[in-house]
């Protein structure tokens, strides 16, 4: 394997900061090659056993990329399998670290991975290191034993100089927000850590066209107004609740891909209209769908019979189509041999949109990456899409400003 000019140096670099401070914190846009780079830091920092930790789905390509560097014995598992790992390491790689930097508590990984990386030197790799709020630095770091912020025992007394505290409601309830972090103050003390390179410097000439294509539903806009109106369907003699505004906002959101979830948790299919449309129209085009929940899986498997939820059988195919859940497809895969991705439907996180459509992108691609959103016409996801597109999740606060409190319809 030949490395690009970049990637050398950022190694090079990479490896001094990991011989001075124990870590290092490689913060590269999405396929501008974070895989290769650390294992090549690893490589020359003298690693011998490494601990490579991923999603599910990107464990085969981190496989595939270690057989290139052969004098490194690389371990990758996902995360969720953490509490099974055994043995020594010299060095721990975290890829898409920024999913360790759950707070004001850690999580189950975070907690788990820091118990394994007790006086190890650590990679930490990310495309969005804070996609939501500085305090997700805290920690990501955490997990090392040379934390940056090691004085700090938990994140509340970390947050007492690092966070701008204030109170929110949820539920009527009063809690505290500790997302507005102080970003300056984090600067300081974590910048010599960082090494960020983005795709326009590694020469990344194709683009991403977005598109929204919406497709007529008129039977889901009648059920979403009647939910609306009476917060309660029965479909069926089944009964969909919807009782709060964010099991609104989240039924509504079902119903916007042809299914809905009833109350003891069985899914009803209610229209395939949008599949069909994506199978008419791209008929003949090599295209992965991105989708969010298992029933809306189920449709798609039922229109398109040739499908692969692997990845790498996807990249190699002629005529197989790619289906991914947003989340565990969002990061760490690479889906740039398709002509197109849609997405069947929207996710309320901006992180899954920031990493979901970088999936089509890469150095080697020289033709244009289109994506498509594909909506029920009049729903609910073109909201959420402008707030995504703002960096901002789509929450019951918005869900609230723009529909209101008061029971009233949707305009079909």
């Amino acid at each position: 394997m030949i490395l690009r000019d970049y990637q050398h140096k950022i190694s090079d670099s990479a490896n001094e900061k990991l011989k001075t401070y124990n870590l290092v914190y490689l913060a590269m846009e999405v396929r501008t090659g974070k895989t290769i780079t650390a294992l090549e830091t690893a490589r020359k920092f003298g690693a011998i056993k490494v601990l490579f930790i991923t999603k599910k789905k990107a464990i085969t390509s981190i496989e595939n990329d270690s057989l290139h560097f052969p004098t490194l014995n690389v371990v990758a598992v996902n995360y969720e399998s953490l509490h099974k790992v055994v043995g020594t390491f010299d060095l721990i790689i975290a890829d898409e670290a920024h999913g360790l930097g759950a707070f004001p508590k850690p999580s189950k990984r975070t907690t788990a991975l820091k118990k394994l990386a007790t006086n190890k030197p650590i990679i930490f790799l990310s495309g969005t290191p804070s996609p939501e709020s500085y305090s997700q630095l805290y920690h990501q770091f955490y997990v090392s034993s040379f934390s940056p912020f090691k004085e700090y025992v938990n994140f509340y007394k970390w947050a007492n100089k690092f966070v701008i505290k204030k109170t929110m409601f949820v539920f009527n309830r009063q809690l505290n927000d500790y997302s507005q972090a102080r970003k300056e103050l984090i600067n300081d003390s974590t910048k010599h850590l960082f090494i960020t390179y983005t795709q326009e410097q590694a020469g990344f000439d194709v683009s991403i066209t977005e598109k929204v294509l919406t497709v007529p539903m008129p039977n889901i806009l009648q059920l979403v107004n009647q939910l609306h109106k009476d917060k309660i369907l029965t479909i069926a003699g089944r009964d969909i609740l919807a009782d709060t505004a964010v099991k609104e906002m989240t039924k509504i959101q079902q119903l916007c891909g042809g299914t809905v979830l009833d109350e003891t948790g069985v899914a009803v299919v209610l229209d395939y209209s949008k599949a069909l449309f994506i199978r008419d129209k791209f008929k003949g085009q090599k295209i992965a769908i991105f989708y969010k929940f298992k029933a809306e899986f189920d449709v798609l498997t039922k229109i398109f019979p040739n499908y692969t939820t692997d990845p790498e059988t996807f990249q190699t195919s002629t005529d197989k189509v790619y289906l991914g859940q947003f989340v565990s497809s969002r990061e760490g895969i690479r889906l740039d041999s398709a002509d197109a991705i849609l997405f069947y439907g929207i996710d309320f996180s901006y992180l899954s949109y920031e990493q979901s459509k970088n999936r089509i992108i890469s150095k080697e691609r020289i033709k244009e990456a289109v994506l498509y959103w594909v909506f029920c016409e009049g729903g609910i996801e073109q909201k959420i899409l402008e707030k995504v597109r703002n960096k901002e999740n789509y929450t019951s606060s918005y869900f609230v400003k723009d529909y209101g409190k008061v029971r009233k319809r949707y305009s079909a």
